[in-house]
């Protein structure tokens, strides 16, 4: 394509003749080996029935060749659109990037159990002796009086959440305050701070009142405690406190309503007393605390909590004077501490460890960022803040060591994953209520659904919040139905609320983008509060509750069938995880049924689930072992899995093993697989291995087996036509992960100069062999036409800067181009303007050979 208007110029020539490919091979750059081709020279004179013959044969030959190209082009079809139709191609990229995400939530090989979890309530690290239960379910409390001493230290170290002062003035003003939260945020000992305070002047029938807070037996509830306070029960005096904690999760039990709230506020008011209901969100509760009662309890400030926790642990250490009157009592909900006797006893900072530069040294190792990740929470709670604390004390006073602290850091994601599982279904088991009636077991439903949304966050961690719901209810019904398989759940349609699934599951929401269609869209996103929290939730629920198995493993299979990447891949990726924990199990009920399923979803699901596995160095072996078994000897859909999981690089022992088990199911069955093959053969492209994976490709190009051949121009071809992030498991920021919607083709051409012959020289390869030349062409028009965005804007042109000059070599390549330029210049619904067919010719012809040419031209 010369500098004089297009216009001007003869008629464009016919396409260059390709070379077909059969034995020896295609032919080789700079010259053709002989082939069938030429069999296309004219026949020597003679009679005409030799001459019909001869046309006979070349009709015969040319047939073949479409069959050929027909049958090539098949095979560079997504195999991963088998189930969607010809026309509807899979949304690798959104798989690809859902896959990263659950990758990045479970991340492989966390420890996330670094102390003894035969009694993972408490941890036992060094001298610290720390209780961690604080699901602290109000069936074991009983009435009684709150001790003076747990007042007094309540009254010392309780930081007050946002919001103190507005919920003491409600107390004041109404006489009960109906208070909600997540267990284990502290609400309990807020409730205790206000009634202390509210109570501080009260006086009693022999002066000050010793027992003016009292916790209030749950199994009355609202109603027996406004019964006992009109009654005047137990002889309690006016201006007593009470603190109830109902237990309405229980089936059968009925929550309060409106009227007995107002009941057991006259009473309180007659009497001159106060109450505070604690109750957790959720929505049993809802309605209490969307009453003129009702109210949301903050958490306390993580910050302000540890450093007054870390300030008393290093003054007790200091025999600080100022902590001598009493401030040592028992711990908030239940909690206590044992310093051992003789541990540390007359330890007495130098000079250089005084309080003031300990608490320095505290704040430094605060922020390390080998502790902050062993925590591995966003907030910490009440109780975690202790422990927390203890440990930061403890090493730097010398009594805990480096891997102390870190495997006790660890352990708080693990209790309190802990914490939510450990007998939540008991409640069933238990007796009728004291009414005679039966337990209402269709409560089973609302049961269920908090822990069926955590662990649904925890697979689908990243995910969009409506997605992890959909995935919550889907689990609700399986946990549902293997508890009582007799009875239909029942779960209400208009009582979900999705601020109570946060708390409960110590979530937060973020603003995002979700994959739809092929497309980005913005939506809301949910994740745990903590990097720890997945895993650690997928550990308990595989290692500690052997029951749950079955419902989880059923639900997995759904999610599997889910065709939005954002949740079967993310499932996959948890798959994987929960296969590390227990392969044999997992490998019986997930991976091997999966794999043999007719979608090809499944056998995607499969696959990734596997290569999870292969990410730990403990499982690497047997996976490695699996997907060469199914390679050598599996069905057509064991081997198509297999393929699969070695596209990520992971299966095998080296890039030459994987490639050669890639080449084996590809080459098998007259290439039966090959699609599914070429596939991952790309998709190793991505890794730093390209440079060996470009070498099998042009030895395959010149095998003397037709099927070899075939795959390394089906996987050229699809080189061409597959976008990077299609493929590529980097996060952007690398070379190629900021080139997410370039053709790998150029990108790697782009970012890997030294590569841009061996991949000019295949592609020019399948340019020039004649099953592929169709498609080959079809995939250079495509990359063409990447040069620019609709706007104008640079897109590709860096690539084919690279690439084309050394595509273009020979003059007859230099012609196959000029005529595939003006080709896409007359194309009648996507006209390519003369302005850019310039630019991308002389992209290809260096200014210096151009006017060579023309000079010759001229004579």
């Amino acid at each position: 394509m010369a500098e004089e208007a297009v216009a001007d110029r003869p008629a464009e020539p016919a396409a260059p003749k390709a070379k077909d490919a059969r034995s020896p091979g295609p032919p080789p750059r700079g010259g053709a080996r002989g082939d069938d081709n030429a069999k296309d020279a004219p026949d020597a004179p003679g009679s005409s029935d030799a001459s019909d013959s001869a046309d006979a044969e070349a009709a015969e030959r040319e047939k073949e060749r479409e069959r050929a190209a027909d049958r090539f082009k098949d095979r560079t079809r997504d195999p991963l659109a088998e189930e969607q139709g010809e026309e509807e191609p899979t949304d690798a990229a959104a798989a690809t990037r859902a896959r990263r995400s659950g990758q990045k939530l479970l991340a492989s090989g966390r420890d996330l159990i670094g102390f003894d979890r035969s009694d993972v309530g408490r941890l036992h690290i060094g001298d610290i002796n720390i209780g961690l239960d604080a699901r602290r379910s109000g069936l074991s409390m009983r009435d009684g009086p709150v001790p003076e001493e747990e007042l007094l230290r309540i009254r010392r170290t309780h930081i007050e959440p946002e919001g103190y002062v507005r919920l003491r003035r409600a107390l004041e003003a109404r006489r009960l305050l109906v208070l909600g939260g997540a267990p284990g945020t502290g609400r309990a000992s807020t409730a205790l701070a206000l009634l202390e305070e509210v109570t501080r002047d009260g006086e009693g029938e022999g002066g000050r009142n010793s027992e003016r807070v009292r916790r209030a037996d749950p199994e009355g509830g609202v109603r027996g405690l406004a019964t006992q306070v009109m009654g005047g029960e137990g002889g309690h005096p006016r201006g007593t406190g009470y603190v109830l904690e109902p237990a309405l999760d229980r089936p059968g039990t009925l929550p309060p309503d409106g009227m007995d709230l107002d009941q057991l506020a006259s009473a309180l008011a007659e009497q001159g007393s106060y109450a505070v209901v604690v109750v957790s969100v959720g929505s049993a509760a809802n309605p209490l605390l969307a009453g003129r009662y009702g109210a949301i309890c903050p958490p306390a400030p993580t910050r302000e909590l540890v450093a007054v926790r870390l300030r008393q642990r290093l003054e007790e250490e200091h025999g600080d004077p100022a902590r001598d009157g009493g401030g040592g009592g028992a711990r908030d909900d239940g909690q206590d501490q044992d310093r051992g006797q003789d541990r540390g006893q007359g330890r007495r900072p130098d000079d250089d460890g005084s309080l003031s530069r300990l608490l320095e040294r505290a704040a430094e190792l605060r922020e390390d960022p080998e502790v902050t990740e062993a925590v591995g929470l966003d907030d910490l709670r009440p109780a975690e803040a202790e422990l927390f604390a203890s440990l930061l004390a403890g090493h730097l006073l010398g009594s805990v060591g480096r891997e102390e602290l870190l495997s006790g850091c660890r352990g708080l994601a693990a209790v309190q994953a802990y914490e939510w599982f450990a007998g939540v279904d008991r409640a069933l088991a238990a007796p009728p209520p004291g009414d005679g009636r039966a337990p209402v077991r269709s409560g089973t439903a609302a049961l269920f659904h908090p822990v069926a949304f955590r662990i649904a966050l925890a697979v689908l961690g990243g995910a969009s919040h409506s997605a992890v719901s959909a995935a919550a209810h889907l689990l609700t019904w399986e946990l549902s139905v293997q508890s009582d398989p007799d009875s239909t759940p029942a779960r209400p349609l208009f009582c979900d609320d999705p601020e109570s699934d946060l708390a409960l599951s110590r979530a937060r929401p973020a603003d995002g983008v979700v994959d739809v269609a092929g497309s980005e869209v913005t939506g809301r996103l949910i994740f745990y509060r903590g990097a720890a929290l997945p895993a650690a939730v997928l550990a308990e629920l595989w290692d500690r509750h052997f029951p749950v198995r079955a419902p989880v493993v059923r639900w997995l299979r759904l999610l599997a069938d889910d065709p939005r990447p954002q949740v079967s891949m993310r499932a996959a990726v948890a798959a994987g995880e929960l296969s590390v924990r227990d392969f044999e199990h997992g490998y019986a009920e997930l991976v091997r049924p999966l794999a043999e399923a007719p979608t090809p979803r499944r056998r995607v699901f499969a696959a990734t689930a596997l290569d999870q596995a292969a990410g730990h160095a403990s499982h690497r072996r047997a996976v490695r072992k699996v997907v060469d078994n199914w390679s050598r000897h599996g069905t057509p859909a064991l081997r198509w899995t297999a393929a699969m999981a070695l596209g990520y690089g992971r299966s095998a022992d080296s890039m030459d093993d994987t490639l050669d088990t890639l080449a084996g199911i590809g080459v098998r069955d007259d290439g039966e697989q090959l699609a599914v093959a070429s596939l991952n053969v790309v998709r190793l492209l991505t890794l730093p291995e390209c440079p060996t994976v470009l070498r099998r490709l042009a030895d395959w190009t010149g095998h003397r087996g037709e099927e070899y051949q075939d795959l390394a121009l089906v996987s050229i071809v699809r080189l061409a036509l597959t976008d990077v992030d299609e493929v590529l498991d980097d996060e952007p920021g690398t070379p190629l992960g900021d080139r997410g919607d370039w053709p790998l083709l150029l990108a790697l051409a782009a970012t890997r100069p030294e590569l841009t012959g061996k991949l000019a020289d295949l592609f020019w390869t399948a340019l020039n062999t004649a099953r592929s030349r169709d498609v080959a062409v079809d995939a250079l028009e495509t990359l063409l036409r990447s040069a620019s965005r609709k706007d104008g804007r640079a897109w590709t042109r860096e690539g084919l800067a690279a690439l084309l000059p050394a595509l273009t070599a020979e003059e007859q390549d230099r012609r196959r181009l000029d005529w595939l330029l003006r080709r896409m210049m007359r194309d009648q619904d996507r006209p390519l303007p003369e302005e850019r067919a310039r630019a991308l010719w002389r992209l290809a012809v260096p200014t210096r050979q151009r006017r060579s040419e023309e000079e010759e031209s001229h004579g």
